[in-house]
């Protein structure tokens, strides 16, 4: 007769799998990242922010989300960007366009 291993043990010497431990911030990078186009960028600052504390924690805790905290890092700078880009280009062309506007009433 064989014995039975104790209640609980793995019977064929396999261990349990580990638990999916992705980093929470990670993963709210990566959404603030994505949501940076519909917000104007407004969440994209928050990307950066939190995929930079994700990126030292992973480091420190060995927890999974590398990928998603480097993804919202760089999402939320491209966006920031982009959208700085855009807001001083609208600025721009609103002080070009009044300064047009008001020489051409000068030569009436």
């Amino acid at each position: 007769m064989t014995t039975q291993p104790p209640y609980g043990q793995p019977q064929y010497g396999y261990a349990p799998p580990a638990p999916n431990r992705n980093n929470g911030l990670a993963i709210a990078s990566l959404i603030l990242g994505l949501t940076g186009f519909i917000t104007c960028g407004f969440t994209s600052i928050l990307a950066v922010v939190f995929g930079h504390v994700a990126l030292g924690q992973i480091r420190r805790d060995r927890t999974d989300g590398h990928g998603m905290a480097i993804a919202g890092v760089i999402l939320g700078w491209l966006l920031t960007g982009i959208w700085i880009l855009y807001w001083i280009l609208m600025f721009a062309g609103v002080v070009a366009g009044v300064g047009g506007s008001s020489s051409s009433a000068a030569v009436l």
